[in-house]
């Protein structure tokens, strides 16, 4: 995408992504409105302002966390894109919030110190995908057991693979 395409994909969408791309425009990569969900793709190392901006502004409120989800892109880099979807319940208005991280040490900052509701989503990601949360308070498994091997949404998951037989401990 050239210069002046991203320039013109940043004005995409609607107030609140013109506020976001005014206030912090070194951190928004590219806005939209998909199907009329307005979208924003953020630098993975602006994340917890950007969140911050979003939840604080009086302007927007997003105030709620609603869920935190990924999709894995083998093959690509960085693999894995982050989905952050908030919510203003005052406003009753919602938002996409995209970042990416990468395989590996695949990492991005915690957003429990923002929403309570954090806690739990990024565990949930944490299981499902291998992604870790720099800052989590407890980041272990919440859907598998804690000697499962692997994270099963990741594309590249053996699905035939054999798990450790968990008996009574007696």
């Amino acid at each position: 995408m050239g210069v002046e395409n991203q320039a013109d994909a940043k004005r995409e969408g609607g107030p609140a992504l013109a506020l976001l791309c005014q206030a912090l425009p070194e951190a928004v990569l590219e806005t939209g409105a998909p199907q009329g969900d307005e979208t924003v793709l953020v630098r993975p190392e602006c994340l917890v302002e950007v969140m911050e901006f979003l939840k604080d502004d009086p302007r927007l409120d997003f105030d709620m966390l609603a869920d935190i989800t990924a999709v894995d892109h083998p093959g690509r880099r960085p693999r894995f894109d982050l989905v952050y979807n908030i919510v203003s319940v005052q406003g009753r208005r919602r938002l996409r919030v995209k970042t990416t991280a990468d395989d590996g040490e695949a990492q991005v900052p915690s957003l429990t110190p923002l929403w309570a509701s954090a806690n739990w989503l990024e565990r949930e990601v944490w299981d499902m995908f291998g992604i870790r949360f720099a800052g989590h308070p407890d980041l272990k498994r919440i859907l598998l057991y804690q000697e499962f091997e692997g994270h099963p949404l990741r594309k590249d998951y053996p699905i035939r693979k054999r798990q450790p037989l968990i008996g009574p401990k007696n």
